[in-house]
């Protein structure tokens, strides 16, 4: 290797660092990519989880109308004390809904995060709710501009609906 310092005056052996230090890069991006990707993936399947114990649970006590509420909020309460932020009432309303929405897991898309179905669920037009999936993972909307977009779309239409 002394050769090669001599002969080349050190700028062989700096592109060869070089190369060797973008490699390592390249491969740390690509792996924290993919365990993102993995991370959001179980999120989602658990959150579904989530909404159809709950959902299902509720269909046990269809009658009790205090009983949807007190679950919510004990629920609420005690997987916030053990587990952190992520559990708040809305929140755990969003995973019923996200599952009653969803009925196949399958049909759950890792590429999109929970912010965006917590935006997307709220879409009542089963149709429009599937364009704006595909739409936002054809198009890699941000949930700004899933918002954006369909607060658009839903003027214009109801702008149309006027005239």
């Amino acid at each position: 290797m002394w050769y090669i310092i001599n002969i080349f005056g050190g700028h062989f052996i700096n592109d060869l660092i070089n190369n060797l230090i973008e490699q390592i890069k390249s491969l740390l991006e690509s792996s924290r990519q993919k365990i993102a990707v993995e991370v959001n993936t179980t999120l989602l399947s658990t959150y579904w989880q989530i909404g159809k114990i709950i959902v299902e649970d509720e269909e046990l006590h269809i009658g009790d109308s205090d009983y949807k509420k007190q679950s919510i909020r004990q629920l609420s309460k005690v997987l916030t004390t053990e587990f952190g932020e992520g559990f708040s009432r809305s929140n755990i309303y969003n995973m019923c809904q996200f599952y009653l929405t969803h009925k196949d897991v399958q049909t759950v898309s890792g590429q999109l995060s929970w912010s965006h179905y917590c935006e997307i669920q709220n879409i009542s037009d089963k149709q429009k709710r599937s364009f704006y999936e595909k739409e936002c993972i054809n198009s890699h909307w941000s949930v700004r501009s899933l918002t954006t977009r369909e607060s658009l779309f839903s003027a214009k239409n109801s702008l149309h609906d006027l005239l």
